[in-house]
């Protein structure tokens, strides 16, 4: 049940419209000012705040400042009396949901106020489904809080509940199939099968019997029927990777199946109707094989419904130490090294490389320090030579201010401390800082009151 703060300094009104708010199913509590209201928003979070403009000593736009400072993502809705509609826009461009002028109508009114409620709702549901893609993923495939890998996976977090077709592009190395299993493991056919493909890895003249099938005596050789992969994944997701390295036979009856759903095995005449969602990678260019006659322009805009584009490591370098520190953890739990950490000047090496190999060389980089290096710490000499002779000067600096794992400090500690550096930078704006970590602002908000910390005013 939505909870709702309602702000006004005449008490007739804030009984007649708690009334009718109680009423609709809302609870509701009452401020009589500015001031008073936001002390129960420090110490309450409110799906919902109603106020009053013209109020004593605090209006509601320094509420609805405060407000979104404090819990950024509560909705505020602006009270303002007839003929100060310059007041209300003010106060949606500060970040209130609306403004309706009084007198109101009560159905305007508890229109108005359900659909703020409905798109708070929609921000918890959508933030929900965030954490989890991230709380999923994070220690075990997915690793990233940088801006870019934000972006993804909010993307990720939108399509995953629908059947859309997707197509994944980015450089090798980059994760495209773990972005793949989060769409599917997120889905509604996440209890279903999940089947994979590299197309790059197949001869042309296999192609079409691993995907579609064959019947006995299809061709020579065809001792017996093959079910393809289509038929494998009936009900689940079908995810071709490398979709760049498919013959252009292949590609007409990919094509088939995504206008209307059917394929054919080799060799036989009725199609079948599978219930499958299609999900293509690739690290080619496209629209290039398109103009040089290597792939179908009409296969491109069917399977390009929804783009998600990886970005390579070199543009998100602030998930360097998160993916270090993901890699030195799984190598001890697996308990293939006894290493723990790595020195602020190593990391600023790490940090300052452009990893054309993208995640995949930065761990086999890893990998290789903790079996040649004897030493508790990983040093800046015990990278390859390549990766030393590529760094910049001032990486070292940028890595030096990154947490990284002590031997006695926990994941939670060193979230703990990368948390409030990044709060410090920012100097306590935790809409930026929050966008940097990745995580709400409402998420944000709990763990550091969790932490026992109070937030402090951003300057």
């Amino acid at each position: 049940m939505a909870e709702i703060l309602l702000v006004d300094d005449e008490k007739a009104v804030r009984t007649t419209l708690s009334i009718m708010l109680q009423k609709s199913g809302y609870q509701v509590q009452e401020a009589d000012n500015g001031q008073s209201a936001l002390d129960r928003i420090k110490e309450k979070f409110f799906d919902l705040v109603i106020t009053d403009l013209k109020m004593e000593p605090l209006d509601g736009i320094a509420l609805l400042r405060s407000t979104k400072e404090i819990n950024p993502s509560t909705e505020v809705l602006v009270m303002t009396a007839f003929g100060t509609v310059e007041s209300g826009v003010e106060a949606m461009r500060l970040g209130a949901y609306d403004y309706i002028q009084k007198p109101f109508d009560k159905d305007e009114f508890l229109m108005v106020v359900a659909k703020a409620i409905e798109r708070r709702e929609l921000m918890i549901e959508v933030e929900q489904l965030q954490e989890e893609l991230k709380e999923k993923y994070r220690f075990e495939n997915i690793v990233g809080r940088s801006n870019e890998m934000m972006e993804v996976l909010s993307m990720v977090s939108k399509v995953a509940k629908t059947d859309s077709t997707v197509l994944i592009t980015g450089e090798s190395g980059t994760g495209k199939e773990l972005i793949a299993k989060a769409i599917h493991l997120n889905s509604r056919r996440k209890n279903r099968a999940f089947v994979t493909i590299n197309c790059g890895a197949l001869p042309e003249n296999l192609q079409e019997s691993e995907l579609f099938g064959h019947v006995r005596g299809a061709f020579t050789g065809a001792i017996r029927e093959k079910r393809g992969l289509f038929h494998e994944a009936n009900g689940g997701t079908l995810f071709l990777d490398e979709i760049g390295e498919t013959a252009l036979s292949t590609q007409v009856k990919l094509l088939r199946f995504l206008q209307d759903g059917e394929i054919r095995r080799i060799g036989e005449n009725d199609p079948v109707h599978v219930d499958v969602r299609l999900i293509a990678a690739t690290n080619q260019n496209l629209e290039k094989g398109i103009s040089e006659g290597k792939f179908r322009e009409d296969l491109y805009y069917r399977l390009n419904v929804i783009p998600v584009m990886l970005p390579p490591l070199r543009k998100r370098r602030d998930d360097i130490p998160l993916l270090i520190n993901h890699f030195l953890e799984q190598y001890n739990k697996q308990g293939k090294a006894l290493l723990k950490t790595v020195s602020p000047e190593a990391m600023g090496v790490l940090t300052g490389y452009d990893w054309p190999g993208n995640v995949r060389e930065l761990e086999n980089v890893i990998e290789r320090a903790l079996i040649l290096s004897s030493k508790s710490i990983i040093q800046s000499e015990d990278l390859p030579a390549m990766i030393r002779k590529n760094h910049p000067k001032q990486a070292g600096d940028a890595g030096s201010a990154v947490p990284v794992l002590a031997p006695d400090q926990t994941l939670e500690e060193v979230e703990k401390q990368y948390i409030l550096k990044t709060l410090d930078r920012y100097t306590w704006n935790q809409k930026k800082a929050s966008e940097l970590l990745g995580i709400s602002t409402t998420t944000l908000w709990r763990k550091l009151k969790s932490y026992g910390i109070e937030p402090k005013k951003a300057e």
